[in-house]
């Protein structure tokens, strides 16, 4: 089965990326909508008036997660779903995770216009804060949906500022009152993303067939020693500053020497530090910092832990200070569906668009949903692999080429109602 004849537009789904990207628009021409925003209710109000119009009727869960929905002419076959996320990082891009969400749309669109009718119903989700940028941890609305997270931590996050989620969600109009598990009754779940990574790029293909997602374990790290008088002599200081450069300096040693069987490293980032008492002319007596540690391969993962708390240890006595590091979040080695995965492959191949297995380094919400129903992505390339950043930048012609091999793998999935 192919989507040839089905009336898909790249010019529309990239003149809809546009419209959205108005919102929230920065001016180095990114996008700043972060979750449970103004901004962030103004978006799912474009996304709702979209659905609307393509006959999809609208859900929102008690988390925010919103379910737009086409129906299929077997009322029994549970939803083929896909999507992705409208919110973005503060200083975000125009296409991470909107991508995914409009190119869903897209194709709900282009069923509407033919007058196709599938045998499963088609739903398109929008998954509240995915990007953890305002409320952390990440991909909130599809881990509880999925029994990571539960409903009552989720709603009681708080940002920076000590507003809770559940309260800004209330506030902006956005929640709802269906049951976030729900989403787990569904046969299928597709998700398009930008690569964040410059693989395909590089190699000249224009779709990746994502295979699995890396490990992942996050640490958070406290360095604590005694506040010296920067005149005073270094002898005998406690520094914890001093204790911390060494250990932040190791990571990245320890990462590239986590060498896989497949020739692959690990990946390590040192993505937030904070100092006290923060002042120029006194050592510090106290250092916090994060630790991002992914590979490919578990048991190197694990290593990876066991090299960073060994080489706390051995800091900590050289310099007379307390290092703790305390485990923060952990997500396993998750692969997709080989069936859907096979999909995906089979429509890359039918369309003639050429493409490659890979793995995703980055947590997305088809990871969770991956737990607990059959999932698969593609992803379309972003030059530099740049993202995270309003340089973030795709061309019309790779994000048409992963609507189609969605499109195409969605609707194999649903099945077009015959006569």
């Amino acid at each position: 089965m192919s989507t040839t004849n089905i009336p898909l537009s790249g010019e529309r789904l990239w003149d809809s990326l546009m419209e959205m990207a108005r919102i929230g628009a920065t001016a180095k021409g990114g996008s700043n909508r972060q979750t449970l925003t103004d901004l962030d209710s103004e978006g799912r109000h474009l996304l709702r008036r979209w659905a609307e119009a393509a006959g999809c009727s609208v859900a929102v869960d008690r988390l925010g997660n919103m379910a737009l929905t086409r129906p299929g002419r077997d009322r029994a076959r549970k939803p083929v779903a896909f999507g992705s996320h409208l919110d973005t990082q503060p200083t975000g891009g125009k296409f991470d995770g909107v991508l995914g969400v409009l190119a869903g749309l897209e194709i709900l669109r282009a069923v509407h216009e033919a007058g196709i009718e599938t045998e499963a119903p088609l739903m398109l989700i929008n998954w509240t804060n995915e990007e953890g940028a305002r409320f952390s941890p990440p991909m909130m609305g599809s881990g509880a949906a999925m029994g990571i997270f539960t409903e009552a931590e989720v709603l009681a996050k708080q940002d920076p500022e000590g507003k809770a989620f559940g309260a800004e969600l209330a506030r902006i109009g956005w929640q709802g009152d269906a049951d976030p598990a729900a989403l787990q009754d569904i046969a299928a779940y597709f998700e398009l993303h930008i690569e964040q990574g410059a693989l395909l790029e590089r190699t000249g293909l224009d779709v990746g067939v994502v295979t699995q997602a890396l490990a992942q374990s996050w640490y958070e790290v406290t360095v604590e020693g005694e506040e010296a008088h920067g005149g005073s002599p270094m002898a005998g200081r406690r520094d914890a500053m001093m204790a911390a450069a060494p250990l932040v300096a190791a990571i990245e040693e320890i990462a590239l020497g986590a060498v896989g069987a497949a020739g692959e490293p690990g990946r390590a980032t040192v993505g937030r530090l904070t100092v006290y008492p923060d002042s120029r002319n006194i050592a510090p007596s106290r250092v916090w910092f994060s630790i991002d540690t992914r590979h490919g391969d578990p048991a190197l993962l694990a290593r990876m832990g066991e090299e960073i708390r060994a080489r706390a240890a051995a800091i900590a006595a050289a310099r007379g200070v307390r290092i703790a590091v305390e485990d923060f979040w952990h997500s396993p080695l998750t692969p997709f569906d080989p069936a859907l995965v096979g999909r995906v492959r089979d429509a890359a191949v039918r369309l003639g668009i050429p493409h490659m297995d890979m793995p995703t380094g980055i947590g997305h919400d088809a990871v969770y949903v991956a737990r607990k129903v059959p999932a698969a992505m593609i992803f379309c390339p972003c030059h530099g692999g740049i993202s995270h950043n309003e340089a973030e930048s795709i061309t019309p012609a790779w994000a048409e080429a992963g609507l189609r091999v969605l499109a195409d793998a969605v609707l194999a999935t649903a099945g077009i109602a015959k006569g």
